[in-house]
């Protein structure tokens, strides 16, 4: 059976040891006025500025974990705005990103083309889509194409999804699940 087409960006879904996903969640902040709008599920990277911004796809950069949604002061209404996404060029100086950050965490991701078994613990780069402004949803997708053991790719398959409407082999959109191969915290000397 065909697998069921849905972008979704990077979703929790275990602990490398197998343990289920436990929730947890660390702090980070968005630079103000940041130009480039984060969706829950997007890979997020670590900034000269002490910030977090969004991981661009083809890039080496050391990821720091996935976006989970933000909160900030909206500079128009005053008010107090919980979001799934950053919709980009937010002026307020308190903006707050909750971001999957222990480098044990794997993902659930949709593959963008057929996804077989010999393809797993290969290293991927992910697509650079933007996500979903309605629902505040990431729409990146593992890039099959450029499977690899290059390190600097951003995540590694590990297995795929035993979801019956997810796991076929022979058509694209198989879920995959995932590591981040180049996370911040695995790597030494922090930013360059």
């Amino acid at each position: 059976m065909a697998n069921v087409a849905e972008k979704f960006g990077l979703r929790p879904y275990r602990s490398l040891n197998g343990a289920p996903w436990n929730n947890a969640q660390n702090r980070y902040t968005i630079k103000q006025n940041e130009g480039t709008a984060i969706f829950q599920g997007d890979l997020v990277v670590p900034t000269s500025t002490g910030n977090v911004a969004r991981h661009s796809a083809g890039t080496s950069d050391h990821v720091v974990g996935v976006f989970n949604g933000c909160f900030y002061t909206d500079p128009t209404t005053q008010k107090p705005t919980f979001s799934n996404f950053y919709p980009g060029s937010i002026n307020a100086d308190d903006i707050v990103a909750n971001v999957i950050d222990d480098p044990d965490t794997l993902f659930l991701m949709d593959a963008d083309a057929a996804f077989t078994r010999s393809e797993l613990f290969k290293n991927y780069s992910v697509t650079n889509v933007t996500g979903n402004t309605v629902t505040g949803i990431s729409k990146v997708q593992l890039d099959v194409s450029t499977g690899d053991s290059a390190s600097t790719f951003m995540v590694m398959a590990v297995d795929i999804s035993q979801d019956p409407n997810n796991d076929d082999t022979t058509s694209a959109n198989a879920n995959v699940l995932v590591r981040i191969n180049n996370h911040f915290y695995r790597q030494s000397g922090g930013l360059t």
